[in-house]
């Protein structure tokens, strides 16, 4: 049985679509009836839908045939649109074999690179993020932005989401700035990923082998 976590915002279920754009590594895409004596069937109510705490009712990605990634390479999707998209939060999981980790976006579908560094540093201050990991990939979603017109985050909590997964130990809000929304994965080991993308709603899916 999987373990699944989550951090912040929910979203219906996945459908993969194929990203687009140059990459070094392919971005995957009534009434009462009458009284009886006889026992009532034994029910048992689902349980309430936390929003932080509890995953919405999606398909397993082993259901759904996905294996574990097998690729290491780096990422990179160029894609101009007119309208900045919105991340409005961040949520993980665990399946067989790997993690997931969701960003779920308002507006449309922004480019992203996905980058090996030796460390998380805050856009805008160059300050480290006190993080300790094995490694640590760089998603980096642009053009986006994680706060309204009015300056309010769209993105709450953090800017660390403790995850302890099976390879995923945060999940770390780096960076809101120019444009530019940046998503650090601290990981207990460098490990195979892909980046995929799903629409309806938008959002950007990664998965990090165990």
């Amino acid at each position: 049985m999987n373990r699944t976590l989550v951090s912040l915002a929910l979203v219906p279920s996945f459908l993969l679509a194929a990203g687009c754009g140059s990459t070094t590594q392919t971005a995957t895409p009534s009434p009462a009836g009458p009284v009886t004596t006889a026992p009532a069937p034994v029910t048992t109510a689902p349980a309430p839908v936390d929003p932080v705490t509890t995953p919405p009712p999606t398909p397993s990605a082993v259901a759904a045939g996905l294996l574990p990634p097998t690729s290491t390479k780096e990422i990179e999707v160029d894609r101009p649109i007119d309208t900045q998209p919105t991340v409005t939060g961040a949520r993980f999981g665990e399946h067989r074999g790997f993690d997931r980790v969701v960003i779920d976006l308002k507006g449309d579908l922004p480019g992203y690179t996905a980058r090996w560094v030796p460390k998380l540093i805050q856009d805008g201050s160059g300050d480290p993020v006190d993080v300790e990991g094995g490694a640590y990939l760089q998603l980096t979603i642009t053009p986006a932005v994680a706060h309204t017109e009015a300056g309010k985050s769209t993105w709450t909590g953090g800017p660390i989401f403790q995850a302890k997964l099976g390879n995923v130990q945060n999940v770390v809000k780096t960076g809101d700035f120019e444009g530019v929304v940046s998503v650090g994965v601290v990981l207990d080991h460098k490990a195979p990923f892909r980046v995929l993308e799903q629409k309806s709603p938008n959002r950007l899916v990664i998965d990090i082998a165990h």
